[in-house]
């Protein structure tokens, strides 16, 4: 692994307005391509911000800035600094290396969904971060999302449309980056299909019985998920607290 640190030194008044800009277009930009981020930090008197990202090697950095950099999210983002470089005061970049893993075990929770249209069609996405192959739409789970939640926002933001969610059709662990996939099914609802820019270059509905999958989805673990959603009728699933219980939501077969 190796790491990038950004530093900023920025007059403190303009904390609030260099934060938003980071979450409006560095932050989705950067994660859509596959970047990790560590942390972003700021001192006391909030003249200077930090932030540090992981990347797999100095080739998946290179590969990423590359294409974080052909994205529209980050032509939108250069005009809108512009307006805003009288902010930043200084920028130093650089790499370091960690001294040791001093983390905790953790899993990544991400969501995914086999969904279909009154034809059969499948809904399948490419990625601007994977666009060696298709497939179906999804993401990571936000912090207090319930599962239905987290994969209707993920469908509606990637593709432009609203899907019923009927139950999950399987459960995937990947253990190289430590991420666990949910996989749902359900169906169209209502929308038009619209591509994400930072996010997706192309989203359709396809008729898999017309074409080799192997033709659209290239990765095997996809491969899977598609097939075992294709065969299964689905199971149930829940999201509750406790103390006291309270059922949040839940969907059977």
């Amino acid at each position: 692994m190796i790491y990038k640190r950004y530093t900023y030194q920025i007059k403190p008044e303009q904390y609030e307005p260099c934060t938003r800009f980071f979450h409006e277009y560095i932050l989705p930009a950067q994660l859509g391509h596959g970047a990790r981020l560590i942390g972003r930090y700021v001192t006391t008197t909030r003249d200077e911000i930090t932030s540090i990202w992981e990347y797999d090697s100095y080739e998946d950095y290179e590969r990423i800035t590359e294409n974080v950099y052909a994205s529209e999210l980050y032509h939108m983002a250069s005009q809108r600094k512009e307006e805003l470089s009288p902010i930043f005061e200084h920028l130093k970049e650089d790499f370091i290396e960690s001294t040791g893993d001093y983390h905790f075990t953790k899993h990544i929770v991400s969501v995914s969904a086999y969904i279909t249209n009154k034809k059969g069609e499948l809904l399948l996405v490419r990625n601007e971060h994977r666009n060696d192959t298709y497939e179906m739409p999804g993401g990571r789970m936000e912090k207090g999302e319930s599962l239905e939640a987290a994969i209707r926002r993920e469908i509606l933001e990637e593709t432009g449309i609203y899907a019923q969610i009927d139950g999950i059709t399987g459960v995937y662990h990947n253990m190289t980056q430590g991420i666990v996939c949910i996989v749902f099914k359900g169906k169209y609802e209502s929308g038009q299909l619209k591509i994400q820019p930072g996010e997706t270059e192309e989203v359709m509905f396809q008729d898999l019985t017309e074409v080799d999958l192997t033709d659209l989805v290239t990765r095997d673990q996809f491969i899977t998920r598609i097939k075992d959603a294709r065969d299964s009728q689905g199971v149930a699933v829940e999201s509750y607290y406790v103390k006291p219980y309270e059922l949040l939501h839940r969907m059977e077969e």
